[in-house]
């Protein structure tokens, strides 16, 4: 009998033991992942200092989420991470890589691909977790063509924007770096979908991303696609206006994405010379995001011989020193 009275109480112990070991885990998840957990790297000053921080953070939320793997929070924070360490610390030196650097141009972006999609996976557990319908089609492989995802999207809560966001941001600048790939190209209209929703919900998300966000998506696309340039304009001045010129992101993304295209060297100098006028520390929780737009900023109005035929007058050449 006393053999039987040990074996429950050690097995009591062990199942006490995980209910605390999973206790803590949430307790830690909840921790790392709570309102403000990212400010620690985007109100910093130092680009360099996020960046060789960044894998060792995004390895320690892999590792928590391997054993929280539904937690919202870690899945939100690991898969955004993902995406933000592609585009600022690999496809960004990436395309200020000078033009005899081929090889390592295009490994650099082949790894910041990769490095997309991990994020988009990871968040898109998130997304099948609370709506199992509305990736259906890419998730189980099903047809997308009249698949009507309106009920699903009709059920998706504010406290979901960040999620769609970065989902949809991943899968985008993945298909950005290869047009070619046909199984991104029909999550188009899905993405687009989820971002419309997503714009309706909070349209002041994040003082304005949203707009950056449909800034860059309409004027990228074609018109076949759902590409239009009077779209992008208006989500450009909705995007300056909701981040009350505290952001340099919106210049630069019309510089590049709209003025380019047009052949406008004007609206494009102009728009990154007040890239580069922006406070970076005027938005504390984006400063770390202003630091690199005006970096990116600076080397396309150096490099806008490449990008336009013609300049205009000399005397109305960028003047570099005026942005030191």
């Amino acid at each position: 009998m006393n053999r039987f009275v040990v074996l429950g109480c050690s097995l009591a112990a062990l199942f006490s033991s995980c209910s605390i070991n999973k206790l803590v885990i949430n307790k830690v998840s909840d921790a790392l992942t709570g309102s403000g957990s990212n400010a620690v790297f985007l109100g910093d000053t130092d680009p360099q200092l996020v960046g060789d921080a960044l894998p060792f953070a995004i390895k320690m939320y892999e590792t928590l989420l391997d054993k929280n793997p539904d937690h919202p929070g870690l899945i939100l924070t690991t898969g955004s991470l993902f995406v933000m360490y592609a585009n600022a610390y690999v496809q960004g030196p990436a395309d200020m890589l000078p033009p005899g650097s081929y090889a390592e141009k295009l490994a650099a972006l082949e790894r910041a691909k990769k490095l997309y999609l991990r994020g988009a996976a990871i968040l898109e557990r998130g997304i099948v977790n609370k709506y199992p319908g509305l990736l259906a089609p890419f998730t189980a492989g099903g047809e997308t063509g009249n698949f009507d995802i309106s009920a699903e999207l009709a059920a998706v809560n504010k406290e979901d924007v960040p999620l769609f966001y970065w989902y949809a941001a991943g899968n985008l600048s993945a298909y950005a770096l290869n047009p070619f790939d046909i199984g991104l190209g029909m999550r188009i209209p899905l993405l687009g979908a989820m971002m419309e929703r997503a714009y309706e919900l909070d349209p002041d998300f994040n003082s304005g991303v949203l707009d950056d966000f449909f800034l860059l998506f309409y004027a990228s696309l074609p018109e076949g696609m759902g590409g239009s340039r009077e779209k992008a304009e208006i989500h450009y001045r909705r995007a300056l206006e909701k981040s009350g010129g505290r952001s340099a992101g919106p210049y630069v993304s019309y510089a590049r994405a709209v003025a380019v295209p047009a052949q406008d060297y004007q609206g494009f100098k102009e728009n990154l010379e007040a890239a580069l006028a922006v406070d970076p520390g005027s938005d504390p929780s984006n400063t770390l995001v202003n630091i690199i737009s005006q970096r990116k900023a600076k080397y396309l109005l150096e490099k806008a011989g490449e990008f336009f035929a013609e300049f205009g007058d000399p005397d109305d050449a960028w003047d570099e020193d005026n942005y030191e």
